[in-house]
């Protein structure tokens, strides 16, 4: 079943930007698939519910690249360079492969007494404000993630506060040529950066990929390693940041399961789970083009290369899969969230997303025992487009 027209996401104003979930709820009613404008001004073909997006996540005849896409599209197309999300089979296996031989796990653990070491100095800065007071995402959350993925990378820290200008712009700018202009300047700094790499190569992640090699002696091309970094920086700290963010504002508006929380530690695991669930830092699956005629449950999307658009948090909310979906509930039984993706564009860097969130929420509830929220939750603003999720700002007072 589809809708008569294209419904007008982009008609809905501040209302939907702070909380989309109804209008998702109620396009679902009507089936899964529904022709948009979306806030930023095009239209495309939105998936809602849980067994469609998670089917559409791992439909092959849905593809990544943009050299698939309609050539008619006006979309912004990212100045990246090839990597792993914006790749198709058989050069998104070779990209992975390469990758994950360097990202491993064992990277990941070696990090955690950093992340902690830049928790506490975070934590420390915003504790001495004599008010009492802070902007949570300008003092923990964003901080946070940025610091830890640019040690990762190797990024200078004098660059971090331009990356941060860069991706914020590149996710939520409204003017396209704006978000443009972010896109190619970072595509142009890491350029410089690689280059300084393959110089005086370092320890960190870029470095490695650099090297990295498998068996055959296949190795990541410089537009590839170019688009590798520029996903690993942006991903890397664009969704643990807004994981950080929403996570506490979902306990600070649920009083009932942040007393659970801090009475029993040992909940943070299912609690990181369900912050990703019920208001996880993916609104919609970045972009995908038919390749061929689709048919979702009678609707027919045309193989022209058309924008999909798979919302991610429309199926963490589908009552179908999860009982009373609009309940924040940190006990909630694991039940495959989509909050990472599915398939094999999931997030490669979701181990390292877990290990901030509990490592943050850890000292913050430790180290703020009176912690609340600083504003109605209303007034919480949030950030525009419809990729990245979480609050701009989250005012906050500990004492």
């Amino acid at each position: 079943m589809t809708t008569a027209g294209p419904v007008d996401l982009a008609a809905l104003g501040e209302e939907f930007v702070r909380d989309p979930f109804p209008v998702y709820a109620a396009l679902r009613e009507r089936g899964p698939v529904h022709r948009v404008r979306v806030p930023e001004g095009y239209e495309a073909w939105l998936v809602v519910g849980y067994d469609a997006a998670r089917a559409a996540l791992a439909d092959p005849r849905l593809a990544k690249s943009w050299e698939r896409a309609s050539p008619t599209l006006s979309l912004v197309r990212p100045a990246s360079g090839p990597n792993m999300l914006n790749s198709d089979p058989p050069d998104h296996g070779r990209l992975r492969r390469l990758v994950v031989r360097e990202f491993t796990p064992r990277r990941v653990e070696r990090l955690a007494p950093r992340i902690e070491e830049i928790t506490d100095t975070l934590l420390d800065a915003m504790l001495a404000r004599p008010d009492g007071r802070a902007d949570l995402v300008e003092a923990l959350s964003f901080p946070l993630s940025m610091a830890v993925i640019c040690e990762l990378l190797g990024v200078p820290e004098l660059d971090r506060a331009a990356f941060r200008t860069w991706s914020t712009d590149v996710f939520s700018h409204p003017d396209p040529a704006a978000r443009k202009a972010a896109s190619r300047e970072m595509g142009d700094y890491l350029n410089r950066l690689l280059d300084d790499r393959r110089r005086t190569p370092g320890e960190d992640l870029m470095s490695a990929l650099i090297r990295a090699t498998d068996e055959g002696g296949d190795r990541l091309s410089p537009g590839e390693l170019t688009g590798t970094a520029w996903l690993l920086l942006v991903a890397g700290h664009e969704t643990t940041a807004n994981l950080i963010s929403a996570g506490v504002l979902a306990l600070l508006t649920h009083p009932e399961q942040l007393a659970a929380l801090r009475a029993d530690m040992t909940l943070l695991d299912g609690a990181v789970e369900e912050m990703l669930r019920y208001d996880g830092p993916v609104e919609a699956a970045t972009f995908r083009f038919a390749t061929e005629s689709v048919d979702i449950a009678g609707t027919v999307i045309p193989g022209d290369g058309e924008p999909v658009l798979v919302v991610i948090a429309d199926a963490d909310r589908d009552p179908a899969r999860f009982p009373g979906p609009d309940r924040f509930d940190i006990r909630r039984p694991p039940r495959g969230h989509l909050a990472f993706g599915h398939g094999i564009h999931h997030c490669l860097g979701s181990p390292l997303a877990r290990t901030e969130a509990r490592i943050a929420v850890r000292a913050l509830l430790r180290r703020c025992p009176g912690l609340a929220l600083d504003v109605h939750p209303a007034a919480v603003t949030w950030r525009r487009g419809m990729l990245v999720r979480g609050p701009r700002r989250l005012p906050v007072r500990w004492m």
